[in-house]
């Protein structure tokens, strides 16, 4: 990834997260890798992790090879969808960190859409 493109990603995050941070929504924020995705539910004054998950957990690792593929960001959004349950949030804005809604940023909002989660 060249500079350009990642410093245009981070310019699409920041106007991303500055609407957010004026509406003091709960959002669920994404973040990828080459060998991980990250998912965390950040409370509305960005204070707090309410909830979290990755491919980076040794139980999601025990159950997947690669964690760098749309598999595995199912299984990340359909956790990420119990732990917020289990904390009582329904309701997120969803931060694709400047990330295209397409493979497997979009296999993880899917996957924690049908676990419950709305946004």
């Amino acid at each position: 990834m060249s500079i350009d493109k990642d410093v245009a990603r981070l310019r699409r995050a920041r106007q991303t997260r500055i609407r957010l941070t004026t509406q003091r929504a709960i959002r669920l924020a994404v973040y990828r890798s080459n060998k991980h995705i990250y998912a965390q539910i950040i409370s509305g004054d960005g204070a707090r992790v309410l909830a979290a998950a990755s491919t980076a957990e040794a139980e999601v690792r025990s159950k997947i090879a690669n964690g760098g593929n749309k598999a595995a960001a199912e299984l990340v959004g359909s956790r990420i969808a119990e732990k917020a349950k289990a904390a009582g949030i329904e309701v997120v804005a969803f931060d694709r960190s400047g990330y295209k809604y397409h493979g497997r940023v979009k296999a993880l909002a899917e996957a924690a859409r049908a676990g419950g989660l709305k946004f």
